[in-house]
């Protein structure tokens, strides 16, 4: 059993989340960044920097995940490419991606996109908190419960 994280946008509370399942588990998970960065110092973690570039992260975690595993990630059109692939992802809100749920995840992602780009709507998501953290514990330890099966 492995994990993915694409680690450039992973609030730090559910990475952690991850690697205290990991420990507690024994699984491996693996970082994926498209920047240097401090790897956490457990055996179970690895940490891969991927070339600069647009999209280099996600490229590498759809070419490298595979089906049974899972993919800690916030990017909705990269989720959609490893649902469509066979392999499970987990928003750090603990949201699921699945079949069922790609097309209003999308059409919901592009429409705030677009709102943004003209200048109607301003933001992003609220500051990563406590039941986040819970809500992403609960799932994560479902979700790794039904892949381990």
């Amino acid at each position: 059993m492995r994990v993915w994280i694409d680690n450039d946008a992973c609030p730090r509370g559910a990475r952690d989340q991850v690697i205290k399942f990991a420990l507690k588990r024994k699984f491996e998970v693996v970082l994926v960044a498209g920047q240097s960065q401090v790897k956490p110092a457990f055996a179970c973690v690895r940490l891969i920097v991927v070339p600069s570039g647009p999209d280099a992260a996600d490229d590498y975690l759809v070419e490298h995940a595979e089906p049974g595993e899972l993919v800690i990630c916030s990017d909705v059109p990269l989720a959609d490419r490893l649902v469509k692939k066979g392999v499970a992802a987990l928003d750090p809100r603990g949201r699921e991606f699945d079949e069922r749920n790609m097309g209003e995840r999308l059409a919901v992602r592009n429409l705030f996109t677009d709102l943004r780009e003209q200048g109607q709507a301003g933001g992003g998501q609220a500051a990563y908190g406590e039941r986040d953290r819970q809500a992403f514990a609960n799932a994560l330890d479902r979700l790794l419960t039904r892949l381990s099966r």
